[in-house]
């Protein structure tokens, strides 16, 4: 593969002008990597730190090495699946073996990698929806629950035939083991060369409902990583720290195969990854010894980051923090960029089009607000009211169309909505600038409608952010019997700081520019709750809003003492169930319920839950 580094739009556009085959010429994971073990086999690919001590060895993997054991995996995983392509879910931690294990499943067959902290329920409902006929799962650790869960979705999947166990388990072939007796340097069960091959399923949505898993070919992912590599300008003398479960497509393509096919180097901090409290107390030194040159994060870490007492010298290999998933603050990378010298380079992507819609190229200027430039051979639109291309800087839901665009869901009523003729329609709203620049304001789910006012949660935010002594920030919409919603906000504070929710509000209220945002109500929170790879998990903050609504509404009707009332979050939205003793009182939570637009049920205390 030829490397085509990128600044501008100008560079994208030259390789667009080239035939397709000059920017990717492979068509399946297996032949990349393979490309690239020939080019640069005896430099390190993965290096394992499986404990935060300093001193302790590491495992190391060249490039070469991978391969061989991608070919392992892949000889292990298609022994016995006959004519049919194997389907492996995976519920590994972010380690060497994931990494193995995943390109050697979409090598034989489908891999889909599934978020192991889910409860072992939905985790069957995933298992089954996929399809899976082989389950790679971590043995019994200390530090992780997985292979109990293991044990109780297991009699809920009776299709799932074979087990292996990294680190071995009584009930499961040992993984390592089974690797060992297969050979590395050719594969037994060649898939055939075409792109169009579905390599994974990745579950995307909410924990709660029917499972959502996106398709990704071959195609899709290896644009995505190839693409997010030319955006770094990333070559073999890269080494970035990526703690990012491979679950997302974020620590798979983004951060994992993109250095991959440069011929660059993953450091893998522990199976905790940048959650190894231990390991990030001594981040500076990890960085020093490995020489990172790129930091994989995303927003909440580097609030994390600027709270560490790090100085420069500590991260002085480092050329560029990349960071996506959720809004990055310009308070925020500007804090950084100014603490440490080292820029702040963002990134807007999806599960449905394998992580990347956009980068700010790490070689260009860093643009505040700004996502960065569409990948070559990517089309990005925001769509006004009206339903055609908005002009530049015109404000419109942002869809995608490219080879990273996925062929939609397993469950195609799901589609609908989001993959429409051949475009991905993200659910973001935004608008592109006259060169290009993708902007993301906010999310359509996450507007907060007061009234007939929009209300974009980001103004807020970015108002608390500046705050010296907040730390990290969302906005969220409250149900409200007159206005519909109205927002409230959620704060943590640094270390070491005291002020309270009315001298918080109070501060910022002024620098928020429409009066409608200025929140109703701020809480301080010791944590925010935060999804597996450290993005604010708004969900849980709209429970925890509305569940305080409603408890307030049965205060004041009286019925407190007689109502339990407990907001979930489920596929269809929020949803209210009230359990009483007495059937009288349905009547009354009728009345409450009137104004708001929850759904909610009623049921006797005694009904199980």
């Amino acid at each position: 593969m030829n490397a085509f580094p990128i600044a501008s739009l100008a560079d994208v556009r030259h390789i667009e002008a080239l035939p397709y085959r000059a920017f990717m010429a492979h068509q399946t994971v297996h032949a990349a990597l393979a490309a690239t073990a020939e080019r640069f086999g005896q430099r390190w690919a993965l290096t394992s730190i499986d404990t935060p001590e300093l001193q302790a060895p590491v495992r190391r993997w060249t490039h070469a090495e991978l391969l061989a054991d991608v070919r392992r995996a892949a000889n292990l995983l298609g022994e016995g699946a006959g004519a049919t392509p194997p389907r492996v879910a995976l519920l590994l931690p972010p380690g060497p073996e994931a990494h193995i294990a995943l390109w050697g499943a979409e090598t034989a067959g489908m891999a889909c990698p599934i978020n192991f902290a889910l409860d072992a329920t939905h985790l069957a409902e995933l298992v089954r929806a996929s399809g899976a006929d082989t389950l790679v799962a971590q043995g019994p650790v200390a530090d992780l629950d997985i292979w109990p869960r293991v044990q109780q979705l297991l009699p809920q999947c009776p299709g799932v035939r074979r087990v292996f166990a990294v680190g071995g388990a009584p009930e499961a072939s040992d993984f390592a083991a089974e690797l060992a007796r297969q050979p590395g340097d050719r594969l037994l069960w060649p898939g055939p060369e075409d792109g169009t091959r579905l390599a994974a399923l990745f579950h995307t949505g909410g924990t709660t409902g029917a499972p959502k898993l996106a398709q990704q070919l071959h195609r899709n992912q290896l644009h995505a990583a190839w693409g997010a590599a030319q955006m770094y300008g990333c070559t073999e003398h890269d080494v970035i720290l990526n703690g990012f479960p491979l679950f997302h497509v974020a620590g798979s393509f983004v951060y994992g195969l993109s250095v991959l096919l440069a011929g660059g180097e993953l450091v893998l901090p522990t199976r905790l990854g940048l959650r190894n409290a231990a390991l990030m107390a001594r981040l500076g030194a990890f960085v020093q010894r490995h020489r990172v040159t790129l930091l994989a994060t995303v927003p909440t870490v580097i609030a994390g980051l600027l709270a560490l007492p790090l100085d420069q010298a500590e991260l002085g290999t480092v050329r560029v923090l990349l960071t996506g998933g959720s809004p990055l603050p310009d308070e925020l990378a500007a804090a950084f960029e100014q603490r440490h010298r080292i820029p702040v380079r963002n990134i807007l992507g999806m599960t449905e089009c394998a992580g990347v819609i956009a980068i700010e190229p790490a070689a260009g200027p860093r643009t505040p607000g700004s996502c960065g430039l569409p990948l070559p051979h990517t089309e990005v639109q925001a769509l006004g009211s009206d339903g055609s291309p908005a002009a530049p800087g015109a404000s419109g839901i942002l869809r995608v169309r490219g080879p990273h665009v996925g062929p939609g869901y397993t469950d195609t009523a799901r589609n609908p909505g989001t993959f429409e003729d051949g475009w991905l329609v993200s659910g973001d709203i935004g608008h592109l600038d006259a060169e290009g620049r993708v902007f993301v304001t906010g999310r359509a789910k996450d507007v907060i409608i007061r009234g007939a006012h929009n209300i974009d949660p980001g103004l807020i935010e970015s108002a608390l952010l500046r705050h010296p002594e907040v730390s990290m920030a969302a906005a969220v919409g409250a149900p409200d019997a007159y206005a519909g919603e109205l927002p409230v906000a959620f704060v943590t504070l640094r270390p070491g700081a005291s002020a309270n929710a009315e001298a918080i509000l109070a501060a910022v209220a002024p620098h928020i520019a429409e009066r409608a945002a200025v929140p109703k109500r701020i809480d301080v929170l010791g944590a925010l709750p935060l999804t597996a790879i450290g993005k604010v998990y708004k969900p849980a903050l709209r429970v925890l809003a509305t569940q305080r609504v409603v408890d307030e509404q049965l205060a004041h009707a009286g019925l407190a003492d007689n109502v339990h009332a407990l907001v979930q979050d489920m596929q269809s939205g929020l949803v209210v169930r009230f359990e009483t003793d007495a059937a009288s009182f349905e009547a009354p939570l009728r009345e409450i319920m009137k104004p708001f637009a929850l759904a909610y049920t009623v049921r006797p205390r005694s009904h199980p839950p």
